[in-house]
């Protein structure tokens, strides 16, 4: 009998219970009724206090197109796990280790993000079973070409920048959209480009703010009276670049706005001469149900994830590569940010045919 326990982590995303549902049925599938689930509730907080219970096959029914996660996620940032609670006495790695034996599981499977694969891998090393899956709407786990949630993400943000147009030519207006992505610009490079933006804004090219006014005034001197940004919520300015990382910190901390493309509005609008208008979708991009994309690709990685466990391969990360599924260490994947090359073929694509990048 294999004891398998399941667990989300991390910000919530598209295409989660698809993938708990892919590895569920191929598990089922390969295994029959030689196979026990645990479902571990609210991701490794879950793990950590107990909170576990064990899954009937029906659970994993009916699943495939809803949004969020059927056990629950939440955030435990790395840094902290090897930190002992004052308050409790509780170590945090020592109780997953124990809670993962009073279970009596073979394997793990975790799917998360970045932070959730440091702590995938941390617990690979202190012995676990552990076979992963990656998922978030940044596309930034390295060593995927692509992670669940993204495409489903990315249809959300693009929409939102669709029917931003209709109203900006209408009034003829200066548009704002900010679109998720603190560190990487994977969901706000292609949501601008496949919105028509006409500036994007990437954490990893920082913008000259006095070169985005210079263009929306190239723009309205060829007679267009309307012009989109497509502003990463991670953007950052050429003098913030220059900072260093806990000046940058104080900075953003003591900043007026309630985020950056606030702040870009105002010296734009000053610039300009003209009422900027901003608009944040902020979690609707998160929300609702798996586009069709990431419905397959979420039953291709649980299927991966399964094959690995009933051969007992552990310590691995099931990823695309090629269009191809396959098995990454966990040690390689663990601590790597895949952020946007400047020079990707994307960026010069939409350098090419005009989109500005601020810089």
């Amino acid at each position: 009998m294999k004891k398998i326990g399941i667990l989300t982590s991390g910000g919530d995303c598209q295409g989660l219970n698809a993938a708990i549902r892919g590895v569920a049925k191929a598990l089922y599938e390969e295994a029959g009724g030689d196979v026990e689930i645990y479902g571990i509730q609210n991701g490794y907080r879950g793990l950590i206090h107990g909170d576990y219970k064990k899954m009937k096959q029906s659970d994993f029914s009916g699943i495939l197109t809803i949004g969020g996660t059927i056990l629950g996620t939440s955030r435990q940032p790395f840094k902290e796990m090897r930190v002992i609670d004052n308050e409790t006495s509780i170590d945090k790695v020592k109780n997953m280790k124990d809670n993962y034996r009073k279970m009596g599981l073979d394997c793990l499977v975790i799917l998360g993000g970045n932070g959730t694969h440091k702590t995938a891998n941390l617990l690979s090393e202190e012995g676990l079973n552990v076979v992963s899956m990656p998922k978030t709407i940044d596309n930034d786990v390295w060593g995927t070409e692509m992670t669940f949630g993204f495409q489903s993400a990315l249809n959300i943000a693009t929409q939102v920048i669709d029917g931003i147009h209709t109203t900006a030519t209408s009034h003829g207006r200066i548009f704002i959209v900010e679109v998720m992505g603190h560190k990487v610009g994977w969901l706000n490079l292609y949501a601008g480009i496949a919105g028509g933006a006409d500036i994007i804004l990437l954490p990893e090219i920082p913008y000259d703010i006095d070169k985005i006014a210079e263009v929306i005034d190239k723009r309205e001197r060829a007679g267009k009276q309307f012009s989109i940004l497509a502003v990463a919520e991670g953007a950052l300015s050429k003098e913030e670049s220059a900072m260093k990382k806990k000046e940058f910190k104080v900075a953003r901390a003591n900043m007026k706005y309630p985020s950056i493309s606030y702040k870009i509005a105002e010296e734009l609008g000053d610039k300009t001469g003209h009422e900027i208008r901003v608009t944040v979708p902020g979690h609707f991009q998160r929300g609702g149900s798996p586009c069709a994309y990431d419905r397959v690709l979420c039953t291709r990685f649980g299927a991966a994830a399964a094959r690995l466990i009933m051969n007992e391969q552990y310590g691995f990360m099931v990823a695309l590569q090629n269009e191809k599924i396959v098995p990454v260490p966990l040690g390689e994947v663990a601590g790597k940010l895949k952020k946007v090359p400047v020079d990707c073929e994307e960026i010069r694509a939409a350098k090419d045919i005009g989109i500005s990048f601020g810089d």
